[in-house]
C-alpha cells in the first residue's frame, strides 16, 4: 500500500505531500491545478523516464519521494541488488533527483541504488493505469498477462522447456551452419593438439622445477665448495661447531647433577647440538648429489626453449597449454564425429520440443478455460457501467516454432461488440475513450477480484495499489456513478488511487483529496489536503455547480455521499 507521496520543485508543484490511507483514494480539484502530476510524480519513482522538464523553473532540482509497506517480494528484489532491508523493515522508501541539469539520482530506504532497481519493483508495489494506457497500450501481452493474472496461469514449466529447447536447437544450427568453416579449422586444432601432445608435458610446474634443477646445475662448483665448506666448519674441523658445542654440554651436564638450574640450559645445548648434526647431514648429502653435468645441463636448456616456445603459442602458463590443447582437441572430436553428435541433438531436440509441446498444451487448456470464465465475468461488470455488451476472449494456440515463446504458444485477444447486432471487434478499435475506459475498468475489477479473493469472501489486501488516472473521461450520469461502485468495489481488496472530476464518483471516497493551487509572491504553489467530511460536502457540490455552490448542489451531494455508503 501507498502510504505517502511526495513532490518538491516537481513541474508546476512547490512542494506537495499527500498520506494515502486503504481503500478509495480519489483526488479533485480544478483543471490545472497538478492532479496528474503527482501522477506522473508517482510513475516517475517507479522507474519512469526522467526529464530536465520536469525541474520547476528556477529550482536547483526536482524531488519526488514515496514511502510504500514493505512486501516480502520487495524485500527479495532489495537484497537481489544490494540494498540493505532490514527483516523487521515495515515500509520502504523510494526518492528520485532530477536536476536542471537532467541528472539524477535514485535512493531506497535512503541508500544509493538504480532505476532499473525501480522498475524491478514497480510490478510489486503499483500499477499505474493511465487515459493513455486506456486507448493505446493495451497489446496481446497485456492481455495475456491479464488472463494469466485471473486464471492463476503458471508458465513455469513451459518457461523451462522452451529453454532447453531453443539451447538445444541453437547448438544444432550451429553444427549445422557453421560446418565447412569447422573442416577448414580441422587442419589447425589437429596440429594443435598434435603438438601439445607431442610435447609431453609432464606437469603444469614442469617449467619450474626445470629451472630449478638448471640453477644447480649453471653453479654446481660453486654449490658444492659452499656445501663441503660448510660441512667442514660442521662436524669435520678440529674445532667444529659439534664438537665445541659437545664439550660445553657435557660442563653444563655437570653443572645440573649439583644445581637444577641448569637442566633446561642443558637440554637446549643438547637440541642445538642435534640441529647441528641435522644441518650437517642436509649439507652432506646436497654435495654428495651435486654433478657437473654439461650434458644435463644441455637438455634441460633444450626442454625450457622447447616448453617456452608452446607457452608463446597457446598460453602463458603451462597449465593454460594443457587447457588449449584440450580444447582444440573437443572441437576436433566434435568435427569428426560429427555425424553421431548430430544424431544426439537431434534426438535431444526432439524430446525437448515434446516437453514443451506437452507443457504449452497444459497451458493452452488453461487458459481456455479461464477465458471461459473472464468473458462471462467481464460482461456482467461492463454492462453493470450502462453499457450493453458483448465480450469474448478468444485463446489462438499456434504450433509452429517459430509462435513458441517462454509464455506458451498462445494468443490472447479480447474482442468486443459494444452495440446490438454489431460483431465482435479487437478492444482498440472501440472508438470512444469512455467506453474503452469503462471495459478496462470492468477488465481490472474482474481480474482483481478473482486474484484478491474477494468474491470468495477473502478479501486479502494485495500489495499492489492500483492507479487510475482520469478513467472518467468521456463519461457521465448513470455510467459515472457505476464506474464509481466498480472502483470502490475493487478498493475492498487493494488499495486503489483514483483522479476524478465528476461528483457521482468522488462520493464514493474512503479519503478525499483536495489538490488546489494558489498564487503568492507572483509564484504558483500547489497544496494537497484531505479534507473532512463537511469539506468532501462542499467540494462535490462545486463538482456538481461550479464555483458558486447553492443549496441544491449541496443537498445533491449529502445525497450523493449517503447514497455511496
Amino acid at each position: 500500500m501507498l502510504l505517502e507521496l511526495r513532490a518538491e520543485n516537481y513541474a508546476v508543484i512547490d512542494r506537495a505531500v499527500a498520506t494515502f490511507g486503504r481503500g478509495l483514494n480519489l483526488l479533485t480539484g480544478e483543471t490545472g491545478a497538478g492532479k496528474s502530476i503527482l501522477i506522473d510524480a508517482l510513475a516517475l519513482l517507479l522507474g519512469g523516464k526522467a526529464s530536465a522538464d520536469f525541474v520547476r523553473h528556477g529550482a536547483e532540482k526536482a524531488v519526488v519521494g514515496c514511502v510504500f509497506e514493505m512486501t516480502p517480494g520487495a524485500r527479495a528484489i532489495l537484497e537481489a541488488n544490494g540494498v540493505d532491508a532490514d527483516a523487521d523493515e515495515a515500509t520502504i522508501l523510494l526518492r528520485r533527483e532530477i536536476t536542471a541539469a537532467g541528472k539524477g539520482r535514485v535512493f531506497i530506504n535512503n541508500q544509493p541504488a538504480t532505476v532499473g532497481v525501480l522498475r524491478l519493483l514497480a510490478p510489486e508495489l503499483a500499477l499505474v493505469h493511465s487515459q493513455g494506457e486506456t486507448l493505446g497500450a493495451f497489446d496481446a501481452v497485456q492481455q495475456r498477462t491479464l488472463l494469466d493474472r485471473f486464471g492463476a496461469v503458471a508458465t513455469d514449466a513451459v518457461g523451462e522447456a522452451f529453454r532447453a529447447w531453443r539451447e538445444t536447437t541453437a547448438k544444432l544450427e550451429e553444427l549445422e551452419t557453421d560446418e565447412q568453416d569447422r573442416l577448414r579449422m580441422a587442419d589447425l586444432w589437429r596440429f594443435q593438439t598434435g603438438e601439445i601432445d607431442g610435447a609431453a608435458i609432464a606437469a603444469e610446474d614442469e617449467d619450474l622445477q626445470l629451472e630449478a634443477e638448471k640453477r644447480v646445475l649453471a653453479n654446481s662448483e660453486k654449490l658444492y665448495s659452499a656445501a663441503m665448506n660448510a660441512h667442514e666448519l660442521l662436524y669435520e674441523a678440529e674445532q667444529s661447531v659439534e664438537s665445541m658445542l659437545g664439550a660445553a654440554l657435557k660442563h653444563v651436564e655437570e653443572l645440573a647433577k649439583y644445581d637444577a638450574r641448569f637442566e633446561g640450559p642443558a637440554q637446549q645445548l643438547a637440541a642445538a647440538k642435534a640441529g647441528v648434526e641435522d644441518v650437517d647431514a642436509e649439507v652432506r648429502d646436497f654435495a654428495e648429489n651435486v654433478h657437473a653435468s654439461p650434458e644435463r645441463l644441455e637438455e634441460i636448456e633444450d626442454r625450457l626453449e622447447a616448453l617456452d616456445r608452446l607457452k608463446r603459442k597457446y598460453g602463458k602458463t603451462l597449465g593454460e597449454v594443457i587447457a588449449f590443447g584440450a580444447d582444440a582437441a573437443g572441437k576436433l572430436a566434435e568435427v569428426e564425429n560429427r555425424d553421431a553428435l548430430l544424431a544426439e541433438l537431434k534426438g535431444r531436440q526432439a524430446a525437448d520440443a515434446a516437453r514443451y509441446e506437452a507443457a504449452a498444451g497444459a497451458v493452452t487448456a488453461a487458459r481456455t478455460a479461464a477465458a471461459s470464465r473472464l468473458e462471462k465475468r467481464s460482461e456482467a461488470q461492463i454492462n453493470d457501467l450502462a453499457m450493453k455488451t458483448k465480450f469474448h476472449v478468444r485463446v489462438t494456440a499456434d504450433r509452429a516454432t517459430d509462435a513458441w515463446t517462454a509464455h506458451g504458444w498462445d494468443t490472447v485477444e479480447c474482442l468486443i461488440a459494444t452495440n446490438a447486432g454489431e460483431p465482435l471487434k479487437p478492444l482498440e478499435e472501440i472508438a470512444s475513450g469512455g467506453e474503452m475506459s469503462r471495459v478496462m475498468l470492468a477488465l481490472k475489477v474482474t481480474v482483481e477480484e478473482e486474484a484478491s479473493g474477494v468474491k470468495k469472501g477473502k478479501k486479502t489486501l494485495l500489495p499492489r495499489t492500483l492507479v487510475f488516472d482520469e478513467i472518467d473521461i468521456g463519461i457521465g450520469g448513470r455510467a459515472a456513478e457505476a464506474v464509481g461502485q466498480k472502483l470502490k468495489t475493487l478498493s475492498v481488496g487493494q488499495q486503489v488511487l483514483c483522479i476524478t472530476h465528476l461528483p457521482q464518483i468522488a462520493a464514493f471516497a474512503d479519503q478525499h483529496f483536495l489538490i488546489a493551487k494558489t498564487e503568492k509572491a507572483g509564484r504558483t504553489h500547489t497544496d494537497v489536503r484531505r479534507m473532512e467530511e463537511g469539506e468532501r460536502v462542499e467540494e462535490i457540490a462545486r463538482m456538481l455547480s461550479g464555483a458558486k455552490l447553492t443549496e441544491t448542489s449541496l443537498l445533491h451531494a449529502r445525497h450523493l455521499v449517503e447514497t455511496s455508503r
